[in-house]
């Protein structure tokens, strides 16, 4: 597929990954919503962009702001592609993790995620056209000492997104999963202690990760090849990656059910 003349909604944009797929998808003709917090750094992201960009900045976990946010979207161009891409790490051992670090990143990486996504659907499902795509991590593939809460956002983002998959289709909606490994962003610093504070520095495995602009093109090149798991990670994590990638057998077999009236039944059935 081709990305131009789409539009193009990132979460999580003002920095990272987010504001390279910005940049990338312009590079393709791609009109461009941009979403996060920051509404600065949000409007610098989008001066750098030779493309129609519209900024829609809230907080990711306020529910009613993303709402209006996605009405906002949906009006101004509709919306072909969502990239759920808003998230938060951690840096601490769970016997050290209080239980309020949990419920943020989970809130933050996994219900906000899985409340934007459930806003947008009508839409696309309307339409019969569009691509979801939810950036999880090798972290939400393999359990990563110091991540717990992390790992859980992340495993239940790919959980959420494969059940919906397959829930979706027959409809015309694709969803991608992508899972990145260490790339050069401020993830590391950003990330939540035990006591919930930032941890405000960085890995040398993150410091020499993926640059977000090489990331950001990977993640394209999946999409348009229709990949429905796509792994961007380097050496040890990228081996990790392809150990646990979702065989697509296992992803076709899924998608037969639906097809074959697996929803239906199961719904007459609870009647």
């Amino acid at each position: 597929m081709t990305f131009e003349n789409t539009t193009a909604w990132i979460t999580g944009a003002s920095s990272g990954i987010g504001a390279a797929l910005a940049r990338a998808f312009a590079g393709r003709g791609t009109r461009i919503v941009l979403s996060g917090r920051d509404e600065a750094r949000l409007g610098a992201v989008a001066r750098g962009l030779d493309t129609e960009t519209l900024v829609l900045p809230f907080e990711v976990t306020d529910e009613p702001a993303m709402r209006a946010a996605t009405e906002r979207a949906v009006a101004w161009r509709g919306v072909d592609i969502f990239v759920a891409n808003a998230g938060i790490s951690q840096r601490s051992p769970a016997v050290e993790t209080e239980l309020t670090v949990y419920r943020r990143i989970i809130e933050v990486d996994l219900t906000a995620q899985i409340a934007a996504t459930q806003a947008l659907l009508p839409h696309m499902t309307a339409r019969g056209s569009g691509k979801l795509v939810f950036i999880s991590s090798i972290a939400g593939k393999v359990g990563v000492p110091l991540r717990t809460a992390y790992c859980a956002a992340k495993f239940g983002l790919i959980g959420y997104a494969d059940a919906l998959r397959a829930e979706l289709s027959q409809t015309g909606v694709a969803v991608h999963v992508v899972c990145p490994g260490s790339v050069a962003t401020e993830v590391s610093r950003n990330a939540l202690t035990g006591s919930g504070v930032a941890r405000g520095k960085s890995d040398k495995a993150i410091d020499e990760g993926i640059p977000p602009a090489e990331a950001a093109e990977a993640i394209l090149e999946g999409i348009a090849a229709g990949q429905r798991e796509i792994i961007v990670a380097r050496g040890v994590e990228a081996a990790m990656g392809e150990m646990r990638r979702t065989p697509d057998a296992l992803l076709d077999q899924m998608a037969t059910m639906v097809a074959n009236g697996y929803m239906e039944k199961m719904q007459a059935a609870e009647s």
